[in-house]
């Protein structure tokens, strides 16, 4: 089951979903709009390795915006600080963008109950494409879970700003856990 708009404003109310910071203007029937923070990353090396930390060069956008280009992952930020313990977040790319060209989230839109902070953003356009901080980018919809939970207290807890992969720290976990991953 999935909320509906009226549902996420109570659930924002009571305490079962934290947004912040919170505006009724972004509630949708059945999602809530986010907005795209100031910064942006991107890789710098000439071969992204998924085994070892990459370095990064950072943008902070002012209300002139960015140009973002074909070929290039940008990774981008909410505003705003979302998680639930209760709900099942899922963040897609607001269609009115996708008609623009710009894929918002490419591969991991789904977020793990217990997660709290502000969300990374995979941005790549088909064509080059202005963006600006605080435009509305994205929307999250909250799923209802079933069975037991396990929150999550993995590696991007409390995120702010754009997070780069670290992938890399799986590889000492599965050590570490004899072949499992111990931890996300």
């Amino acid at each position: 089951m999935i909320l509906t708009g009226p549902e996420i404003v109570e659930a924002s109310t009571d305490g079962r979903i934290a947004i912040s910071p919170f505006n009724a203007d972004q509630v949708n029937p059945n999602s809530y709009n986010v907005c795209l923070g100031d910064t942006l990353l991107t890789y710098s090396g000439d071969v992204i390795d998924p085994y070892r930390p990459n370095p990064t060069d950072s943008v902070t956008m002012d209300e002139s915006g960015y140009v973002l280009h074909p070929q290039q992952l940008y990774l981008g930020h909410t505003v705003e600080e979302i998680g639930s313990d209760v709900y099942v977040p899922l963040l897609f790319g607001r269609s009115s963008v996708g008609r623009l060209g710009l894929f918002v989230e490419i591969t991991a839109p789904i977020g793990d109950i217990g997660f709290h902070g502000q969300w990374t953003l995979m941005l790549a356009p088909v064509r080059p494409l202005r963006v600006y901080p605080g435009m509305k980018i994205g929307q999250i919809m909250f799923f209802v879970s079933v069975g037991a939970i396990d929150l999550y207290t993995g590696k991007y807890q409390s995120s702010r700003g754009p997070q780069e992969s670290r992938y890399w720290r799986d590889r000492g976990l599965r050590a570490a856990a004899g072949g499992r991953v111990a931890a996300r």
